[in-house]
């Protein structure tokens, strides 16, 4: 399809610098089928269903963005997919400099040298030291924040904490898997109570999830591979809730993609272990996903694709251009959607 279907009017000032306080305070715009109305993430509860089941990725954002010199050169570096437990692909600023053997300082006895590059652009970073990478990202590096906001406003200590969500276990996202940002102990109790199910999977978000798409159509664009991991406990439970008549509700584009990836031709899930670069456009048949919570995306981004995918185009456009003329605030920080299909 071509890409510029997807293109939107969206003012620049509806995207949100900051999260609602609380989370759960953020407004939800309910799409069932071609309908819609306006309701707050604390409604959730009343719009689910005993025996539905929320599916929330546990990954954990590391501060994966980092600042440094390659001899007199600047060198800016984002982490986005580990290759090995010392190396890191990572998407540079200032490429140009770099050159493959060189070192890069990112300060705080933080160093690392560039192995090779990708077809793509990116270059390997292998780190220095017998330190885990973890705890020298720790002293050296920032919450990698997507650029719509990074490039508006600095990023501070609020951040750290901001940009994680109540789930994040497992270390290795340089994005959050942001639909589950909204989500605080007071609205899981009442989620529990209402008879609703709630199961995590891990998707390792890269910040593949920020690049444009620079591709006239859709087939021509390529994703970039994330990894992922559905136990097998996990499958049998999701797979059983839905033979009970659940429905599977992926709270956000990570864990739909990784529920579907993990998901046979018959809609069964099964238990996944390795990398997805799953891209859904408009025409793809959803195998194990009945519904998704979601923030609002960018135009022409692969994740306004998906929802596009999931819910039709022309749905989609008139819930943005509700959302728009409503004051929604989009993007990693903003409002949320829960997108039921009819």
């Amino acid at each position: 399809m071509r890409v510029d279907l997807f293109d939107f009017d969206l003012p620049p000032d509806r995207i949100a610098l900051r999260p609602a306080r609380p989370r759960d305070a953020a407004r939800l715009l309910l799409v069932t089928g071609e309908v819609m109305s306006d309701r707050t993430v604390l409604d959730l509860p009343g719009l689910l269903q005993p025996g539905d089941v929320l599916v929330f990725n546990d990954t954990r954002v590391i501060p994966a963005q980092l600042e440094g010199k390659r001899g007199d050169a600047t060198v800016g570096a984002t982490l986005h997919k580990r290759e090995d437990l010392r190396s890191w692909w990572a998407f540079v600023r200032n490429a140009r400099r770099v050159r493959d053997g060189d070192l890069i300082d990112f300060g705080n006895d933080v160093r690392a040298s560039a192995v090779c590059r990708d077809e793509q652009g990116a270059i390997l970073l292998h780190f220095h030291g017998d330190e885990p990478v973890e705890l020298l990202l720790e002293r050296a590096g920032e919450m990698p924040l997507p650029p719509y906001i990074a490039s508006k406003r600095g990023i501070d200590d609020s951040d750290r904490a901001d940009y994680q969500t109540m789930f994040a276990r497992k270390e290795g996202a340089v994005a959050a898997p942001t639909a589950a940002l909204h989500f605080t102990e007071r609205l899981l109790a009442a989620i529990e109570e209402r008879g609703i199910k709630c199961e995590t999977l891990t998707l390792h978000v890269g910040a593949g999830t920020f690049l444009p798409v620079k591709a006239d159509d859709t087939t021509a664009h390529r994703m970039h591979s994330e990894w992922g991991q559905i136990d097998r406990a996990t499958a049998d439970r999701l797979n059983a809730a839905r033979s009970a008549g659940g429905r599977l509700v992926a709270v956000g584009t990570t864990s739909l993609r990784l529920l579907e990836s993990a998901a046979g031709e018959d809609g069964i899930i099964n238990a996944f272990e390795g990398d997805t670069a799953i891209f859904i456009t408009p025409g793809y048949k959803f195998r194990a996903v009945d519904g998704l919570m979601t923030n609002f995306h960018l135009p022409k981004s692969t994740l306004f694709m998906l929802v596009s995918a999931l819910m039709g185009l022309d749905v989609m456009k008139r819930a943005y251009a509700h959302a728009i003329e409503h004051d929604y605030r989009f993007y990693s920080y903003g409002d949320s959607s829960l997108l039921l299909p009819a």
